[in-house]
């Protein structure tokens, strides 16, 4: 028994060595897949979350754009594009919840999936789109813009993947931004005739089907 003890003892130092270097280096991941500086998840982060809670049928891929965030930086300088940013994806966060995933994919470009409890999603992000327009506290008044809204129900295209889902979800933003909408939904079938990829309905793609306006 005190032969087991001593090796026991023996190997303590060992063990929390390694269990240290586990969550550093587990600390390191984790900060790795955040965005330095909204705090949101990078692209490959959210990835992973978002491939989980795709299994759910409730759940609602979103894709957020800032309006004309260029001009912004042009005109207010980066500084207030950053704040512009950290409060966009503070909002988004805040609105999407623990059981949902927010990130940034880069630049203005923020996605979401959450979970759609009660089949309101569109009234949900109806609310959200205006939690996004509001002004940044402590930023000048006239550093003023919106946030363009796509979003589409997983259920909707349930042979689509998250690739194919945020497409559609892209697709929807981006005739909302042109037609200033503020805000739109995916409709079933094809929304763009396309064959260059994700953006190719910013290219002037053939509209092949509807898409449903809901705000």
């Amino acid at each position: 028994m005190n032969t087991l003890a001593t090796i026991l003892l023996s190997a303590l130092p060992m063990a929390c060595g390694w269990a240290v270097h586990v969550w550093w280096l587990r600390g390191c991941l984790n900060t790795a897949r955040r965005d330095p500086l909204t705090g949101l998840r990078t692209r490959d982060g959210f990835t992973r979350r978002a491939q989980v809670l795709l299994k759910d049928p409730r759940a609602v891929v979103v894709l957020a754009d800032v309006d004309k965030f260029k001009h912004i930086n042009d005109t207010h300088g980066h500084g207030a594009g950053d704040a512009l940013l950290k409060a966009t994806a503070e909002r988004l966060a805040r609105h999407v919840g623990r059981s949902g995933v927010a990130g940034r994919l880069g630049g203005d470009e923020f996605a979401a999936v959450l979970l759609d409890d009660h089949g309101t999603a569109a009234d949900l992000l109806a609310v959200l789109h205006g939690v996004l327009a509001r002004p940044v506290d402590g930023q000048d008044p006239a550093v003023h813009t919106t946030v363009s809204l796509g979003w589409v129900r997983a259920a909707d295209f349930p042979a689509d993947d998250l690739s194919g889902l945020l497409r559609r979800a892209d697709e929807a933003m981006y005739a909302a931004k042109q037609a200033r909408a503020g805000m739109r939904r995916a409709g079933l079938g094809w929304l763009f005739a396309t064959v260059t990829g994700r953006r190719a309905g910013r290219t002037g793609a053939r509209v092949d089907a509807p898409v449903v306006a809901v705000a």
